[in-house]
């Protein structure tokens, strides 16, 4: 497998978690996120993007970073334009770091969504802000390695149907879930947890650390 790690412009933190997930992997940088290449310790072997939001008093060795240049009136973002690059150099599986947040509620959809489509046409994918991941969610069956406590929802992007959690605080048997519906929002991890879909589009929403009390 080629993995590649796309720096999005959205926020990031650096977790031990987050280092072990980009050990390894080739790094694309989309515009902005240029900017957690230093923070990450890695080097980009490319950049890629329209260049209107470039990071002030970037240190030479990631100013001089190869670029593939856009004009500003394109029809994919410099996220996608940066995914499709990496596809193209080979990618099997990516990691979209910065993929939430941020000053771009628009761009964040966007990844959401994309992500999505990429798992469908068999690319693994893991969006992370550092402090939470998004994973999408295909027809069949999935475990996944949280702790207990971790908080968690389903999110969906369609009808969805036959949808089973367990090893969750409040688990599921085979309902049926309309699309804009809250009741895969805010569960809890108790145990192993296992999710299974019958048929629709979602994406598992985690955040493996605590979040910060309010």
């Amino acid at each position: 497998m080629s993995t590649f790690t796309i720096l999005l412009g959205g926020d990031l933190i650096r977790t031990p978690l987050l280092d072990r997930q980009i050990e390894g992997t080739r790094v694309i940088a989309a515009d902005a996120g240029i900017g957690h290449a230093r923070m990450l310790g890695v080097m980009p072997e490319l950049w890629v993007g329209d260049f209107d939001s470039v990071p002030a008093d970037l240190p030479d060795d990631l100013a001089a970073v190869p670029r593939q240049v856009f004009p500003p009136e394109k029809d994919q973002t410099d996220g996608e334009l940066a995914i499709s690059a990496a596809l193209e150099r080979g990618a099997t599986s990516l990691v979209l770091a910065g993929a939430f947040g941020g000053k771009r509620a628009d761009h964040a959809f966007l990844h959401l969504a994309l992500a999505v489509r990429l798992a469908e046409s068999g690319m693994d994918v893991l969006l992370t802000s550092g402090a939470q991941e998004g994973i999408p969610l295909l027809p069949g069956k999935a475990g996944f390695g949280y702790a207990d406590g971790t908080l968690f929802s389903v999110l969906g992007f369609s009808d969805l149907a036959g949808l089973s959690v367990t090893g969750a605080k409040w688990p599921l048997d085979h309902v049926e879930v309309a699309f804009g519906s809250s009741l895969t929002i805010s569960n809890e991890v108790k145990g192993r947890l296992e999710i299974a879909l019958g048929r629709g589009r979602a994406l598992l929403l985690a955040h493996p650390y605590p979040l910060p009390e309010s």
